[in-house]
């Protein structure tokens, strides 16, 4: 699927309509979303949100945890950007919520 860059950053977008989208580095977007499709299964219970960015930082190398920064912030923006593209799925019905991959 085709990315959203604009000098070599990655537009992530939301889908809660009316909200501004960001603007990250490729290459944090890179990391986080490789991560998070990973960690996230496509079947089963899913994994809870709250639980996420820990995971992500789990599976970047030490290279990328010195210089990604605040991984709940990169986490979130991706992941919504991931839902935006259909990679990722909330599910129905799931308090917290909870994450499967599309």
């Amino acid at each position: 699927m085709p990315k959203t860059v604009i000098n070599d950053k990655v537009l992530c977008r939301t889908p809660t309509p009316g909200k501004k989208p960001t603007r990250i580095d490729r290459w944090k977007f890179d990391a986080v979303r490789k991560a998070i499709l990973r960690i996230v299964p496509k079947q089963g219970r899913g994994v809870l949100f709250m639980e996420l960015p820990k995971l992500v930082k789990a599976k970047v190398s030490a290279k990328e945890r010195a210089k990604l920064g605040n991984f709940s912030w990169y986490t979130t923006s991706v992941k919504l950007e991931m839902e935006v593209r259909g990679e990722l799925r909330r599910v129905p019905d799931a308090q917290p919520q909870r994450l499967l991959r599309a």
